[in-house]
């Protein structure tokens, strides 16, 4: 499994100069730390988001490889979401961005 700084590093890589969301998000690993996006900035800081996703930092893993359902996860309890409306809006730009993950 990955540490938080290696996938906080692949996410800074995949977000480059802009994230493209339009709103901060955060992430949530459940004791193993936090990963923040914000325009082009990434960071491990738990600070404010517009939407904060709530999940196990292999769960995260499995997300981003495609592995994992966001919504299979959402309904097994796996992935907590702060604001169901602003993560409905994000998910076309989360999958793309998952996608320069892998």
């Amino acid at each position: 499994m990955a540490t938080l700084q290696e996938i906080t590093d692949k996410i800074r890589d995949a977000v480059g100069g802009d994230s493209g969301l339009g709103k901060s998000l955060k992430f949530n690993l459940k004791g193993d730390g936090f990963i923040h996006i914000d325009g082009g900035a990434v960071t491990n800081e738990d600070a404010p988001a517009d939407l904060t996703l709530t999940t196990t930092m292999s769960d995260l893993q499995e997300l981003a490889a495609g592995r994992l359902d966001a919504t299979s996860a959402v309904m097994s309890g796996r992935l907590q979401l702060s604001d169901m409306m602003a993560a409905m809006a994000l998910q076309p730009k989360l999958i793309a961005l998952f996608q320069r993950v892998r």
